[in-house]
């Protein structure tokens, strides 16, 4: 029998699980092939350079794999999650909302037209992903990546279903609504946390924010520098007048202001929020308690003021000023305030990983199918990769206190490769240690 190294027996043990609940014994051949081309060598991680470097003959039966409409993401979501709250959920994890651009040429690939790609910093033709990702102590593991589809495809219905996109997914919707109903997918498969944090993409919705507080969840949410707020002095009246119907919408008394504003005479300090690989990570913050104009809006007048939040500033060395709002109670510390802002970051490497090492982007295919099967198996293959990164911990005695809790037991089938006798890790370790600098950079 061949020599089998032992990432690809842990690997075999990792998959036990999703092949369970795949079922189909052509899909049960073939989910370990692409998974093995994700982890493989070849530049490219699309259908052809991987079949080309692992099954030269079978190109086909992988694409058909990869593309076909016969089986959904659901359940293998539905274990992803498992192992995901087994490595790093808990009350202290934090779930990063977010979301990612793939840049596109053409315009056949589904969802594809010109957004705004953050990986470019500009609008460009591209793919974009809403994502959830559950951290813990810097160590991210992806629970969801949805593709968003932009007007130009939620109002051509006839165009999506030529791409497969399914009858559920016509109804346009926006990128915060989307957030909030993945959040509550994973929240019913048992996904613990904390916290929830999400940039000024989502940040400035109302809604998104209310739809937060009403599943009483902790937040800090990044906004714009004209984000309106009131001082948590002001007060709501109803003025009456002797003729007329009863007014049916208060009065502010006085008038809120943007953001960066508001922070002028607030005092500016110093803060640290974690050690990197370079030294101390240090910016300037300023916090206030505000009032955040969302309420309903007055007559002929800005919006009445919502419920008391922190308004945070962070000035960074390079000049530049971000803005955030959070609800952690009035007796929060600033470098409180700061952790959680910064606890967002670590979604970022993780999206980096997955391009960079998985080829999250690489995808050629046009179809929803395809694209989702692509990307919910580039989640598994991160997943072990983190999987294996905190197992390596815990066999060389290294943050066993600290570290995030690892997989829990569960019960096995015997795995197709006999175990070897020696735990080494000589393939996929050799990506392990850019996730260990990302997560401490």
């Amino acid at each position: 029998m061949p020599e089998v190294s032992a990432w690809e027996w842990a690997l075999d043990e990792w998959l036990e699980p999703f092949l369970e609940v795949l079922g189909h014994k052509a899909r049960c051949r073939w989910a370990p092939v692409y998974l093995r081309g994700l982890f493989g060598r070849s530049e490219r991680k699309s259908v052809q350079p991987m079949a080309a470097e692992l099954t030269p003959d079978d190109y086909d039966q992988l694409h058909n794999f990869i593309a076909s409409p016969a089986w959904e993401t659901a359940p293998l979501e539905e274990i992803l999650a498992a192992k995901a709250d087994a490595l790093v959920g808990g009350a202290d994890a934090v779930l990063v909302i977010d979301d990612t651009a793939v840049p596109k040429k053409g315009d056949h690939s589904v969802g594809v037209a010109p957004q705004y790609a953050g990986v470019l910093g500009k609008t460009a033709n591209c793919q974009v992903l809403v994502s959830l990702t559950l951290a813990r102590r810097e160590v991210p593991v992806p629970v969801a990546l949805r593709l968003f589809l932009p007007d130009p495809w939620t109002g051509d219905p006839e165009r999506c279903r030529r791409a497969g996109v399914p009858e559920v997914r016509l109804t346009a919707r926006t990128k915060p609504e989307m957030a909030l109903e993945e959040l509550d997918r994973v929240r019913a498969l048992g996904v613990r946390f904390g916290e929830v944090v999400a940039d000024a993409g989502y940040g400035p919705s109302a809604a998104f924010r209310r739809g937060l507080s009403e599943r009483g969840l902790s937040w800090a949410v990044g906004i714009t520098c004209i984000q309106t707020v009131y001082k948590t002095t002001v007060e709501v009246t109803w003025p009456r007048t002797r003729t007329g119907r009863p007014r049916k919408r208060g009065v502010a008394s006085e008038t809120p202001v943007a953001a960066d504003e508001m922070l002028k005479s607030a005092a500016w300090r110093r803060v640290t929020w974690r050690t990197g690989t370079k030294g101390a990570l240090t910016a300037e913050f300023a916090a206030l308690r505000v009032r955040v104009a969302d309420g309903p809006r007055q007559r002929n007048g800005p919006p009445l003021p919502g419920d008391e939040v922190w308004l945070v500033g962070e000035r960074r060395s390079g000049g530049e000023y971000k803005y955030y709002l959070s609800n952690k109670p009035a007796d929060t510390a600033l470098s409180a305030l700061a952790r959680q802002i910064k606890a967002r970051w670590v979604c970022e490497q993780g999206h980096q990983q997955m391009k960079e090492e998985l080829g999250l982007d690489h995808f050629e295919g046009r179809g929803w199918h395809g694209l989702h099967h692509h990307a919910v198996l580039v989640m598994i293959a991160f997943a072990f990769l983190q999987h294996l990164r905190l197992s390596n911990l815990t066999e060389r005695g290294k943050n066993d206190r600290d570290r995030p809790a690892a997989t829990a037991h569960t019960a096995r089938h015997p795995a197709s490769h006999p175990r070897p006798d020696r735990i080494r890790h000589p393939h996929p370790m050799s990506i392990l240690p850019s996730l260990a600098h990302a997560s401490q950079a």
